[in-house]
This record gives C-alpha cells, sequence and structure tokens, in this order.
C-alpha cells in the first residue's frame, strides 16, 4: 500500500494503457491521487480502470487538438500532467522518411504541446495558490541531446525537443509556481520494446544487444521507472523545476 504521498491530487497519464504509462497511473493512485488515465486502446483502458479505484480513464487522442481540448473543458484543474505518449523510429538520418519524421514530431513532441497548452491555464491558477506542488513531467529520454545513439535519429532529435521543451515552460512559469521537469529513462521492458525486439531481423541476437549496452547487465522495469513519476509528481521534488532526471541503470555515467 501506498503512503499517501499524492492525496489530494489530480493527475492526468497520456499512454496510460501500458508500459511506462500504465505502471505510472497504478502507482500515483496507489499514493493516493485521483488519476485521470488517457489512451487510444480502450480495451487496455478498461482493464487498468478495473484495477484500482482512484483511476478513471478517457479515450484520447493525443495527436488531436479537438479531443485535447474537449477533454481539458470537462476536468478540473491538474495538479500534475505527464506526458507519457511516443513512439520510436528506428534508423539513421538516411532511413528515415519524411513522413516517419513528421509523425515521430507529432506524436514525441507536438502531442506534448497540445496537451500542456490546453492544461496549462488551469494548472497555473491552481499553482499560484500552491507554490511548487503543481507540476508537468515529460517523458524524454537518455538517447536526446544527452547521449546519441545509432539508429535513433528522428527519435533522439525529438527528445532532445522535449528536454527544451520542458526547460522553456520551466523558466517561463517558475514564479508562477509551476514545476516542469523532464524523466530520461535507459532502455526499459516494455510492450513497445518487445515489439522492437520481435521485428528485428534476428529477435534473439537484438535482446543480448539491448542488454549488452546495460552497465548493470539488465533492461529497467516500468517498476524502475514508475517511483520517480511519483517522486516528480510529488511535493517532495517542489524545489525541483527544469531538470532531466535520469533513470537509465549507468548508460551515461
Amino acid at each position: 500500500m501506498g503512503q499517501g504521498r499524492l492525496l489530494g491530487k489530480t493527475v492526468l497519464v497520456t499512454a496510460a494503457a501500458q508500459g511506462i504509462g500504465r505502471a505510472s497511473a497504478l502507482a500515483c493512485a496507489e499514493e493516493g491521487a485521483r488519476v485521470i488515465a488517457t489512451d487510444i486502446n480502450e480495451a487496455l483502458l478498461a482493464t487498468l480502470a478495473a484495477e484500482h479505484a482512484h483511476i478513471e480513464v478517457a479515450v484520447l487522442d493525443v495527436r488531436s487538438q479537438a479531443a485535447v481540448e474537449a477533454l481539458a473543458a470537462q476536468l478540473p484543474a491538474l495538479d500534475v500532467l505527464f506526458n507519457c505518449a511516443g513512439m520510436v523510429a528506428n534508423g539513421s538520418l538516411l532511413d528515415c522518411s519524411e513522413a516517419d519524421w513528421d509523425l515521430s514530431f507529432d506524436l514525441n513532441v507536438k502531442s506534448m504541446f497540445r496537451m500542456t497548452r490546453a492544461f496549462l491555464p488551469a494548472m497555473l491558477d491552481k499553482a499560484k495558490a500552491n507554490q511548487g506542488t503543481v507540476s508537468v513531467i515529460n517523458m524524454a529520454s537518455m538517447a536526446s541531446s544527452i547521449k546519441g545513439f545509432a539508429n535513433r535519429a528522428a527519435y533522439g532529435a525529438t527528445k532532445a525537443a522535449v528536454i527544451g521543451l520542458t526547460k522553456s515552460l520551466a523558466a517561463d512559469f517558475v514564479k508562477e509556481g509551476l514545476r516542469a521537469n523532464a524523466l530520461c529513462p535507459g532502455t526499459v521492458d516494455t510492450p513497445s520494446l518487445r515489439g522492437r525486439i520481435a521485428s528485428a531481423a534476428d529477435p534473439i541476437q537484438a535482446e543480448k544487444d539491448f542488454i549488452a549496452r546495460q552497465p548493470m547487465g539488465r533492461l529497467a522495469t516500468v517498476g524502475d521507472i514508475a517511483p520517480m513519476v511519483v517522486y516528480l509528481a510529488s511535493d517532495e521534488s517542489r524545489f525541483m523545476s527544469g531538470q532531466t532526471l535520469l533513470v537509465d541503470g549507468g548508460v551515461t555515467i
């Protein structure tokens, strides 16, 4: 059982149907938060809602401005917005089509712009009365401006943009009591990763290669990442803003 670290807070999580988003939604609910879990996968969202009484679900396509604005109009002011939705496009710059590049930026970066812009005014009103307790958490990556990785041209560029967006958000609104931080995981064992491994020419070797680049000798689990989301959402991090929190098993040492 949780210790009520998020009691009284309303937390919205995108891409909450599986992987890091799902684990984070459950972790926040366990700590007492009212969680609004969103995703495009209605079936998986339904199973999430059944797991915890504090979780409400809403089908949401974060690539749709109209859908994002409609949801923002329905909900009360958030204490925490966790922008978790994203994708990984594999390949070098020469492998990346313009369509892949545009999709990567739309889902990985512009969705955060849409979500934050829609929910920010009400969050700022709440932040003024509760300095440091209202926050935006953006999913970035160690594969970003922090470190370059082969075959991650589009992905790395988008996650570098996420870090830039997060720091700008933090700088613009720090005096109004809003915090913004970027979470930068290493390689996490999620359905997304398993899909990339399965699609490789040699899946067994692909998994070995992912593990081989981990100094700790294993992939991260969602259980390694969700506690960091709770920390960034909680008042324990109330004096922290504009930061990149690396949880990468030592890859960037």
